[in-house]
């Protein structure tokens, strides 16, 4: 979204109520440079703070739209009401501006420093969150589909309940951030810091988290089905009890990683290169005990020196 243009609707929604900076601020509790930074593009509000601004400003929440056509509608609304158009024409042309100002709506948030920021249940396709400090930010129950976190500050982030259907988490600080039952649908994780993030009771479908370390991530009670975990590190990390379908551990560091009473099925474990005594070694250091595992699985293990002395063989 053009910071110049949002800026430019509230300075003229201010004025027209005759509101000073100073006036808007004090309502918004910042101070009168924040809304004088708006008012020139250099920055832009969040949402929470946009659906603030309506409410005092006294404007539609999509006037702050590049494509809000409120006017249009009014006066045709208006025209309807004398008999001069058709009612019913002029309630679906209606509607379909406000579908298509929504959709053009705040849709892109990089950049921005937006700590803290509650965005739980919100409905938010295909935004841009790249570069921008969340820190902190609740996404509790949210709609992200198909929206990018690049490069962005999503320390002790919440993601509890949130779908991230098609959404790519690259380059990106996720320390401590929350993913319980989250949906994770074709989801990207690359190269990104997972330090004691935490994902619980959360299915993960074709899910990639790729080059990433994740020695000191938590999974708790997790199916992994499609994961792709190529050149990802996982020494010494407990997977224990948990279910991997389909899933690939091409070029992934596993030493003393722990899979005990884990289900294995059609399962891929392959070094970077050739079978090196290097990656027997390492191969062997992963604890199987309890497992349940397919035939093949089974073998392609067994081939490789695994220890599955206490694994059944479904």
């Amino acid at each position: 979204m053009d910071t110049k243009i949002i800026g430019s609707k509230i300075a003229k929604a201010r004025k027209e109520i005759n509101m000073s900076q100073t006036q808007l601020a004090q309502l918004l509790f910042i101070s009168p440079q924040a809304v004088g930074k708006w008012e020139r593009g250099e920055s832009i509000p969040d949402i929470i703070t946009i659906n603030r601004l309506a409410e005092i400003l006294g404007v539609d929440f999509n006037y702050f739209s590049e494509n809000f056509q409120s006017v249009n509608v009014e006066r045709n609304m208006n025209m309807a009401n004398e008999g001069l158009v058709d009612t019913e024409e002029t309630l679906e042309e209606a509607v379909s501006i406000s579908t298509s100002a929504e959709r053009q709506l705040l849709t892109n948030f990089s950049g921005s420093n937006l700590s803290e920021s509650d965005f739980a249940g919100v409905t938010a396709h295909k935004r841009k969150f790249n570069g921008s400090g969340l820190k902190g930010s609740d996404f509790a129950g949210a709609d992200l589909a198909e929206s990018t976190f690049v490069s962005s500050d999503l320390r002790e982030a919440n993601f509890d309940g949130t779908n991230l259907t098609d959404c790519i988490l690259s380059t990106s600080d996720l320390t401590n951030a929350s993913f319980n039952k989250t949906i994770l649908v074709r989801t990207e994780f690359n190269k990104s810091g997972l330090t004691g993030a935490k994902f619980k009771d959360a299915t993960l479908a074709d899910v990639k988290l790729t080059m990433t370390d994740l020695r000191e991530t938590i999974f708790e009670n997790c199916v992994f089905n499609g994961v792709d975990f190529k050149y990802a590190d996982l020494r010494g990390v407990s997977l224990e009890g948990q279910t991997f379908i389909g899933v690939r551990f091409d070029k992934t560091a596993l030493n003393e990683a722990n899979f005990k009473g884990a289900t294995l099925k059609n399962v891929s474990f392959r070094p970077s290169y050739a079978l090196t005594n290097k990656y027997y070694r390492s191969i062997q250091t992963i604890i199987f005990d309890g497992a349940m595992m397919d035939k093949l699985t089974y073998a392609a293990l067994k081939g490789m020196g695994a220890e599955l002395a206490n694994v059944t063989v479904i």
